[in-house]
């Protein structure tokens, strides 16, 4: 697939802003500005290159703190004026050292809850690499993949009896649990979300073909 740079309307000053995105968990990372010649380097080299205004020169995203990002998509708005780039993070991708720079929320309605799972995941990362004494995950993680394996089957019972009963409050709380200790899991077996992401995106994309 070609990316027609023709197309994209630069401003006056040659640039064009770029939103970034993570492509696993959908936050947008950072802003910044292209010029035509930093969209193909981002191109040719799959990581990403953007026009720092203020030094007025080009600038590889992460040379220096490491923090690069892979380029795994470059999509245009509809009048061609700005650019959507999702991307891979090897790192924060703020100077702060936060993981976007958008982290000061300064006003909301409701707090978002989309990546419940991975900060559900990240807690028990921590956990593993980090013991805490009185936790339960890092309990489960000291009694070993047998304990694991044991409140998995367990939960996966409570969930078909909940289920049995049409009960959706109970069944929630079981998948949750069910969930968790699955989570768990996957972190002892390095099994990732990304991992399980891809292998379903792998089945619909062989459904798909078979029908073709």
């Amino acid at each position: 697939m070609t990316f027609s740079i023709e197309q994209l309307s630069f401003q006056e000053n040659g640039l064009i802003p770029a939103v970034v995105q993570d492509f696993h968990t959908g936050d947008v990372l950072m802003v910044a500005y292209m010029n035509a010649e930093a969209l193909e380097k981002t191109i040719d080299t799959g990581e990403a290159w953007f026009f720092s205004r203020s030094r007025q020169e080009l600038w590889h995203k992460g040379a220096t703190s490491g923090n690069r990002q892979l380029v795994k998509s470059i999509a245009k708005d509809c009048d061609g004026d700005s650019l959507l780039v999702q991307v891979e993070p090897l790192g924060p991708a703020c100077h702060t050292g936060n993981n976007t720079c958008f982290y000061r929320t300064e006003w909301e309605t409701e707090a978002p809850n989309r990546n419940a799972v991975r900060n559900v995941v990240e807690v028990i990362r921590k956990r593993q690499a980090n013991p805490l004494e009185g936790s339960y995950t890092t309990y489960l993680f000291e009694e070993g993949i047998d304990k694991v394996l044991k409140k998995v089957g367990e939960e996966a019972s409570e969930v078909i009896i909940a289920a049995k009963n049409e009960d959706p409050e109970e069944l929630t709380w079981e998948i949750a649990d069910l969930v968790f200790h699955t989570l768990v899991l996957m972190q002892q077996s390095n099994v990732t979300i990304n991992d399980i992401n891809e292998e379903l995106v792998k089945r619909h994309i062989a459904k798909t073909e078979a029908k073709q």
